[in-house]
């Protein structure tokens, strides 16, 4: 049950629940994904990669893990998400071709979205609208000599929409499962667009989340997001490319 729910139980405010019909119980299964066919190499994916400016380092990384890989026929993008247990259960899909194409495999669940945990036991979590501006963060940190593992960073399925009414949003099912299943997180960046939508996407998740959060908002330093960010770091100093 959800948060207020459980203080209206705790409270005896709460009705008994009617009993769940069959027919919502169906409803209820587990979505099966499908994912695209695997094209024979990657070759495109590395090079549409490498051209947006994400270290060779960062993609080995997910094509070992399975967090990637190149489709058939369409040559796409395929960054996969996992639950607990290892199976893949989203997956988005990025063109790398000059068509700007963006879109997820039927039966995926957005409740696991691409992801990359931290190398050992972190409390701070970095969220992100996408996998690139994931993998652009990860990025600067490794340019930075830093270890780009050393904290979890997670990518939303697509951009957050909270309601008119900040209060009465719903925080991202992406956020509040990985915060289920690593219950030692208690610290939140958000690094969203730097823009209107990001910003009020940030305000929404600072107001809706509990008090024993930690939520920062911390947009890239220039750019709209934290690719363009990259691409302009790489531009100033390019002894940082690839």
């Amino acid at each position: 049950m959800t948060l207020p729910e459980a203080v209206l139980q705790i409270d005896g405010q709460a009705a008994i629940a009617p009993p769940v019909s069959s027919r919502k119980l169906e409803a209820a299964e587990p979505k099966k994904l499908l994912l695209p066919k695997k094209n024979e190499n990657n070759n495109r994916v590395v090079n549409y990669l490498l051209g947006r400016g994400i270290q060779i380092t960062l993609i080995d990384y997910c094509l070992d893990t399975g967090r990637l890989y190149e489709s058939q026929p369409y040559h796409n993008a395929v960054f996969i998400g996992f639950d607990r247990k290892g199976t893949p259960k989203y997956a988005t899909l990025r063109g790398t071709t000059n068509r700007r194409y963006m879109g997820e495999a039927n039966g995926s669940d957005k409740h696991f979205s691409f992801s990359i945990p931290s190398r050992e036991e972190s409390h701070r979590l970095h969220l992100f609208e996408s996998a690139i501006d994931l993998l652009s963060y990860g990025t600067l940190e490794l340019l930075s000599t830093k270890d780009w593992r050393q904290e979890n960073c997670l990518s939303l399925a697509g951009i957050y929409k909270p309601k008119k009414i900040i209060e009465e949003s719903t925080p991202p099912a992406a956020l509040m499962q990985y915060l289920k299943d690593f219950p030692y997180i208690n610290d939140i960046a958000l690094h969203l667009d730097n823009d209107i939508a990001g910003r009020l996407a940030a305000k929404t998740i600072q107001t809706i989340l509990p008090l024993s959060y930690t939520v920062a908002y911390e947009p890239p330093k220039r750019g709209k997001d934290y690719n363009d960010y990259l691409k302009m770091t790489i531009t100033k100093n390019p002894l940082h490319e690839r």
